[in-house]
C-alpha cells in the first residue's frame, strides 16, 4: 500500500531539518529526525549518544553485508558490533512508523531507500558552502575556526552512511523528486515548494 511520506536528505547547514519541520507543520503531519534515535534508544536500551556515535562508523562485517542484502531482516544478530546493527535497528523503527502512519516527514537515515516499498516523496536539500558555514556558526553554535572542517566532515559522514547502507549515491539527483538550493530560496520558500509539489503529486495518485 502506497503511503504519503516525505523523506529529506540534506547537506549539513542547508537547513534540511528546519525545512522538514516547516513542511510537517504546514501539512499537519508528524515529523521525525532525531526522534528515530530516541525511539531506537528506548527500544534497545542503548544511550542515544552511543547510537549517534555508532552511526558515524562504517559497518565492516561480512555478516552485516549478508543481512543488508536480505533486506535487513528483523532477526538481526545482537552479537554484531553496534556500528553494524544501528542501521538495521533504525530501519525497523522507521518501517514500524510507516506501518502505523499514512503520512509523515522523515529527515535523514536513508529514508527514501528504507521506505521505497511504501512509496515516498524524496527531497534533497543543498546549499552554497559559505551560506552553510554561516548557518552552522550562527544557528548551531559551531566554532568559526572549525566550521568549514566540521561541515566537510559531517557531509562526508552522511554520504558514507547513505552509500554504505543503500545501493545508491547520496547526491544522485535522479533518486529524488526535488532538489532545492536553500541558500538561494530560503527555508520558508523551500517548504512551500515542497508542500505544493507534494499536494499536486498526491492528487495525481
Amino acid at each position: 500500500m502506497k503511503k504519503k511520506i516525505i523523506t529529506i536528505e540534506r547537506q549539513y547547514g542547508s537547513g534540511g531539518s528546519e525545512i522538514g519541520k516547516l513542511v510537517a507543520q504546514k501539512l499537519g503531519i508528524e515529523y521525525y529526525n532525531r526522534e528515530i534515535l530516541e525511539i531506537t534508544s528506548k527500544k534497545c536500551d542503548i544511550a542515544p549518544d552511543k547510537l549517534e556515535n555508532a552511526e558515524e562508523n562504517v559497518p565492516t562485517s561480512f555478516l552485516y553485508s549478508l543481512m543488508l542484502a536480505s533486506n535487513f531482516s528483523k532477526s538481526y544478530d545482537n552479537n554484531l558490533p553496534l556500528s553494524d546493527r544501528v542501521f538495521l535497528i533504525e530501519s525497523q523503527v522507521i518501517k514500524e512508523i510507516a506501518e502505523q502512519n499514512d503520512s509523515f516527514v522523515l529527515v535523514g537515515r536513508c529514508g527514501n531507500y528504507v521506505l521505497e516499498e511504501y512509496g515516498c516523496f524524496g527531497i534533497f536539500i543543498y546549499g552554497d558552502k559559505e551560506k552553510r558555514i554561516e548557518r552552522a556558526i550562527k544557528d548551531y553554535g559551531i566554532d568559526p575556526k572549525k566550521a568549514e572542517a566540521f561541515l566537510k566532515k559531517t557531509d562526508k559522514r552522511r554520504e558514507v552512511f547513505y552509500n554504505t547502507n543503500s545501493d545508491r549515491l547520496w547526491q544522485d539527483k535522479e533518486q529524488y523528486m526535488l532538489c532545492l538550493n536553500s541558500s538561494e530560496l530560503g527555508d520558508e520558500l523551500c517548504a512551500e515548494i515542497i508542500v505544493n509539489a507534494f499536494k499536486k503529486y498526491c492528487e495525481k495518485e
